[in-house]
């Protein structure tokens, strides 16, 4: 994995203008190789033709930029190539790149990788790069951004130092029993109990922020021919669901995903709520049912010509929005809040908004920064395990050891003490050339 690194840190295809980046002990011989001239002031761009170093030959007129370590993203000596963006000239740079001395072409989340390693950012800051370029939403580009700045590394370095302090604490007695220092476990219980309770909350928070990194979930259910399909359409304004009056013609889930409100969402059309005429719509409605009852928010659709669905009525809980959709063929649902018509567009944008409302409200910013992964989660859920056992131990050495569990569990979260297995899961996900 050592080296230097090269990768096309833009999308590829055509464009007006390709980013190359380099980083390594070999950037420099490389830039100067390219360009045939002395290297740029750091972080200075310099307009230079790049030319294959073993033909001479003229590959482009790019600027070039030179960022000398440690003071650069990954802590390594890196350049910047900005090239014309054609697939030809991008095709010839990387092939001159890939035979230059001591490089290779960089792994997904190689080079935010090698920042982490070189201690220029934590692991929650590292998982936030990731999360804003995949960003969509206002909501999720608000969360990576104050994850980026450090918001949840400092909420979990600050419980384990605390953890940290009380088995110093705990090691004072036990190593020094002469010392009058008192009984060291009653003195800790109410800070134990403080801490507890900290993450407990911070845990309880519905998975928020995960919510907010992969889409919170609704599901559209009702009878064949409710118009569950035709509504999914018309939130996307495209066909992508088939809606035909022949009942049953939606087997499998169908997703679509949104942005309400700056809230990421995915909008779920499911199979048509009856008893079922075959095997393959019988596991459609048991999808459907398994989708529904997963979902953040349900969608329960009865039409117009058929308002008392008893099918439908019996999934009706406190997260479903009850709708009567067709309305343009006259008649309510004795349950219904909102009225629509997808051929008329009448109640649309009541619709739209009470599911904003209801999203927002679900996804609202609670203050503190919230774990925004499921390893988060679970480091959390050790850490409490940890907490708890060390407040049930009558012997001072078992309750230090269980506080050390305690500290390392938070510590994995922000990359604090030894995470190397967890590195290759946590990097592949980044795109080329971040």
């Amino acid at each position: 994995m050592g080296g230097s690194l090269f990768a096309l840190a833009s999308a590829p295809g055509r464009g007006a203008i390709a980013i190359w980046r380099l980083s390594g002990p070999d950037v420099a011989a490389a830039i100067k190789a390219l360009t045939r001239r002395p290297l740029p002031g750091p972080r200075i761009a310099a307009l230079r033709l790049l030319r294959d170093p073993a033909s001479a030959a003229l590959l482009d007129q790019a600027l070039v930029l030179f960022m000398p370590g440690p003071a650069s993203f990954t802590g390594e000596d890196m350049a910047e190539l900005h090239t014309h963006g054609g697939r030809a000239v991008a095709e010839a740079i990387g092939a001159v790149l890939a035979r230059l001395p001591g490089f290779r072409e960089a792994e997904p989340g190689e080079f935010s990788r090698r920042a982490f390693l070189n201690g220029k950012f934590d692991l929650t800051a590292a998982e936030a790069i990731a999360d804003l370029a995949a960003a969509e939403t206002e909501a999720q580009r608000r969360q990576a951004m104050a994850q980026a700045g450090g918001a949840l590394a400092a909420l979990y370095d600050g419980w384990r130092d605390r953890i940290i302090q009380l088995r110093a604490h705990l090691d004072a007695a036990i190593e020094f029993p002469d010392e009058d220092i008192g009984d060291p476990l009653a003195g800790m219980a109410n800070a134990l109990a403080t801490l507890r309770a900290e993450i407990g909350d911070h845990l309880t928070d519905s998975r928020r922020g995960e919510r907010v990194r992969d889409g919170l979930t609704i599901a559209i259910i009702g009878a064949p021919n409710a118009g569950k399909s035709s509504l999914l359409n018309a939130f996307v304004r495209r066909d992508i669901a088939i809606v035909s009056p022949e009942a049953g013609t939606t087997r499998d889930a169908i997703e679509a995903h949104l942005d309400l409100g700056g809230f990421p969402v995915i909008l779920i059309d499911t199979a048509g709520l009856r008893t079922a005429e075959g095997a393959i719509e019988a596991e459609g409605i048991a999808r459907a049912r398994a989708r529904a009852a997963s979902a953040d928010l349900v969608v329960a659709l009865f039409a117009a010509d058929a308002p008392h669905d008893a099918e439908t009525l019996a999934m009706i809980d406190d997260r479903a929005i009850v709708v009567t959709s067709k309305v343009d063929l006259g008649g309510l649902s004795p349950r219904a809040m909102l009225a629509v018509s997808t051929k008329t567009g009448v109640g649309m944008d009541a619709l739209i908004g009470a599911l904003t409302a209801r999203v927002a409200d679900l996804l609202a910013d609670r203050g503190a920064p919230p774990p925004t992964r499921a390893r988060h989660r679970e480091a959390l859920t050790n850490c409490i395990a940890a907490l708890d056992a060390s407040a049930a131990t009558p012997l001072p050495e078992l309750a230090a050891e269980e506080l050390r569990v305690a500290a390392d569990a938070l510590g994995r979260i922000a990359g604090r003490i030894d995470i190397e297995d967890m590195l290759d899961a946590i990097f592949r996900d980044f795109c080329i050339g971040k």
